[in-house]
């Protein structure tokens, strides 16, 4: 079987430029998003890729995306799970519905790919799992506190899979971004990053990091020295501060 690196999130944001810089590489890749004129549009570019449209929050999307793999084919030698998505206002007024699509997506379709690669890398003593977190991850988020919490269930999650997976030899890494220019404002109902504009990040960068981390099988992955005081000063200040400071910030 062909090995390949399985991108969720692919259409957009880091997806994207993990497909880019994954491509320059070498790697095969398997695309994965929503938006099947987009990843078209990649593929083309790159011509190194094939692209499968699939809304993994759905029931059933991880197995069927296995299922589409197996009959191409293809092994999972890297997996990049970016798929995900976040929701900003009051929790009490956010839609319901669209709560529970972001739980789906971001901590169980996750989840359920990690588990569905993860046993054949272990029998071949060889394989990269990449989970994008957030900086989000290390403290509670009033008015964004689903997303938050699904950031902080990857983050403990990805760390205790690199313990179990590190004697097989597979490489298992957290990337926790802070503020990033993507599209991923614009889906949350940011406005924009206010005074955080200025401190963020391209998205080039940020893979860069992320896949020099996976590299080395650094568990926890955060790009950027601002970024990495941030989330390292959430360890020392009261619970209450913190929850309180990050309440008060403004997008």
């Amino acid at each position: 079987m062909a090995g390949v690196a399985l991108i969720t999130g692919a259409s957009a944001g880091l997806g994207l430029e993990f497909a880019r810089q994954l491509s320059s590489k070498g790697h095969r890749l398997v695309l994965v998003a929503r938006r099947k004129d987009r990843l078209d549009a990649l593929v083309a570019e790159l011509g190194n890729a094939r692209a499968v449209e699939i809304d993994l929050s759905k029931p059933g999307a991880t197995a069927a995306l296995m299922r589409d793999l197996e009959k191409a084919g293809e092994q999972v030698d890297i997996l990049v799970n970016n798929a995900g998505f976040g929701l900003r206002g009051p929790f009490t007024e956010l839609d319901a519905a669209r709560q529970r699509e972001m739980i789906d997506l971001n901590c169980g379709a996750l989840t359920e790919l990690c588990r569905a690669v993860a046993p054949a890398m272990v029998e071949r003593r060889s394989g990269s799992i990449l989970n994008v977190a957030s900086t989000a991850a290390f403290q509670p988020g009033p008015w964004m506190g689903v997303y938050f919490a699904t950031k902080a269930y990857v983050l403990s999650f990805t760390e205790a899979l690199h313990e179990e997976l590190k004697p097989h030899c597979v490489k298992v890494s957290a990337l926790c971004p802070g503020p990033t220019r993507t599209e991923f404002g614009a889906v949350a109902g940011i406005q924009s990053l206010g005074q955080f504009d200025r401190l963020s990040m391209e998205a080039g960068p940020v893979v860069r990091t992320g896949l020099d981390g996976l590299g080395k099988n650094r568990a926890v992955v955060i790009p950027g020295a601002t970024n990495k005081a941030g989330a390292l000063s959430t360890r020392f200040a009261p619970r209450s501060f913190v929850r309180k400071i990050a309440g008060s910030l403004k997008f």
